[in-house]
């Protein structure tokens, strides 16, 4: 079995996820980290993840084949000079940031690309820190990996492989394509999302009468708008050419839609609507039928043969209908490998009790 030496600079909710997967797949592996939370070091120590705790960005980190910056993107540009004089030369640097340009500028900056694998594991939690850290974060979720054109292949075949021994799924991607498309799928949907939620605010009637209704459709898609604002401040102002050339594209199909809409053209806005649904229905986790109400889990279960099946027959033995079940391989937003939807909500409300009587972690849609 393969053992590294591997640096963490920053042991919170991704870090040490990373850390405890790491140990757990690997175990001959030492893992030395640093971070400005020494509660956070100590408990880390105690469980036997890593080995050594430092308190400052030293000359432990020379010894490490990777070196993961999972501090806030805030402090990257400060750790990266202080772990640029402590960085063994054939030593792998990576991070885990969910925007990539700005981390890959400054690599440059610093004549670091022959080391440097940008990276954004696509999961998380709505916890934070290392105490809610845990080695199954990773599995079966996709795992980006962001090299530089110097980054030589042997590196990033390393990479990789590393990736999918902690249970994730690799998938390289440009940089610059990476961030326009996480601009497209993740950052215009959360802007969306916030200006639906502001616009019934701002036209909502004294007594409340849309914000006491709201339900179904309007719920699901602005969920999202309910994640932290501080983060998305951020990472719009880290991505905003791309949001920004995304957001004209929209605001013209928007207009686009209205003309047809006030010309009353039917066939248009019919195929406005059918084309929407047969390329949303061609995704990997979709139902079919309409936006509406979805009753949906997520469990998380342990990446082995049977786990799935050992979960349907559970709730086959309780007269319990599924829907759609499968693995969720992007969880920035939910939490739990497998997702499982149900026709109707005492279904589901029956699932959690009968899963959790069993020991499943359950999280639901909010």
């Amino acid at each position: 079995m393969a053992k590294f030496t591997c640096g963490f600079i920053g042991l919170g909710l991704i870090g040490g996820s990373i850390a405890k997967a790491i140990h757990q797949k690997l175990p001959e592996s030492t893992l030395i980290a640093y971070d400005t939370n020494m509660a956070s070091l100590e408990l880390a120590q105690k469980e036997g993840v890593i080995q050594e705790a430092c308190s400052q960005i030293d000359e432990t980190f020379r010894r490490c084949d990777y070196v993961f910056l999972c501090a806030p993107v805030a402090h990257n540009d400060e750790n990266l000079h202080s772990v640029k004089e402590h960085l063994a030369p054939d030593a792998i640097l990576t991070d885990v940031g969910s925007v990539k340009t700005g981390i890959h500028e400054h690599i440059a900056t610093l004549r670091l690309e022959e080391q440097f694998i940008g990276a954004h594991p696509m999961t998380g939690s709505e916890r934070f820190g290392y105490a809610n850290s845990k080695a199954s974060l990773f599995e079966n979720a996709y795992y980006i990996l962001t090299p530089t054109n110097k980054t030589p292949t042997d590196k990033i075949s390393a990479y990789q492989t590393l990736v999918q021994t902690i249970g994730a799924i690799p998938l390289v991607l440009p940089y610059d394509q990476h961030d326009y498309v996480t601009a497209a799928i993740s950052h215009l949907p959360h802007v969306i999302a916030a200006s639906l939620v502001n616009l019934v605010k701002n036209a909502d009637s004294k007594e409340g009468i849309m914000k006491m209704i709201a339900a179904g459709g309007f719920k699901d898609i602005t969920r999202i708008a309910s994640s932290s604002p501080t983060m998305w401040q951020h990472i719009c102002l880290t991505n905003t050419d791309h949001i920004c050339a995304l957001l004209s594209q929209y605001i013209q199909d928007l207009s686009a839609f209205q003309e047809k809409l006030a010309k009353k053209d039917t066939d248009a806005l019919y195929q406005f609507f059918a084309t929407a649904r047969t390329y949303r229905e061609s995704f990997i986790d979709v139902s079919s039928g309409p936006i509406k109400t979805e009753y949906v889990i997520t469990v998380e279960i342990a990446d082995r043969p049977g786990a799935i099946a050992a979960i349907a027959s559970l709730l086959a033995m309780h007269d319990i209908s599924i829907k759609n079940i499968g693995i969720n391989h992007n969880r920035e937003l939910a939490e739990g490998a497998l997702r499982i939807e149900f026709y109707k909500e005492p279904m589901a409300d029956n699932a959690i009790k009968v899963l959790k009587e069993h020991g499943y972690i359950i999280h639901t849609k909010k």
